[in-house]
């Protein structure tokens, strides 16, 4: 349970990270404040679900794509998470491509990092 719960708060925390770096970096891409919080947590849930999906698929009938499953499960989350109003606007192709893979690197790079420190604050403490 206690994985569960940080593996949940690591998800979120890298989430609302990577669509504030997201919003701040690409002009086209806009995060309401009021819908910030329910965009995160759709993308969260999204992704929770999609990758697996995308994984079976990918395996399945297209296994070139198997190395880009985050990536095009963060697309998806980001087009089910767009349809929310108030939540978050993105225009034109070149943003949408960007915003999945500089989401998809700051959700995938601020999570291993914070397991990281996660695991390492619980196993041995930061002393080194």
């Amino acid at each position: 349970m206690l994985r569960f719960f940080i593996q949940t708060t690591i998800n979120l925390i890298t989430a609302a990270l990577g669509l504030l770096i997201t919003a701040a970096m690409l002009p086209d891409f806009t995060v309401q404040p009021l819908g910030f919080v329910a965009a995160v947590v759709v993308v969260v849930i999204a992704q929770a679900i999609l990758s697996p999906f995308v994984f079976s698929m990918s395996r399945k009938y297209a296994p070139a794509l198997l190395g880009g499953i985050g990536i095009i499960s963060t697309l998806l989350a980001l087009i089910i998470a767009s349809f929310m109003p108030g939540g978050i606007t993105i225009t034109g192709l070149t943003t949408w491509i960007a915003a999945s893979l500089i989401l998809w690197l700051c959700t995938s790079l601020g999570g291993w990092l914070l397991l990281w420190l996660a695991v390492k604050y619980r196993i041995g403490g930061f002393e080194g």
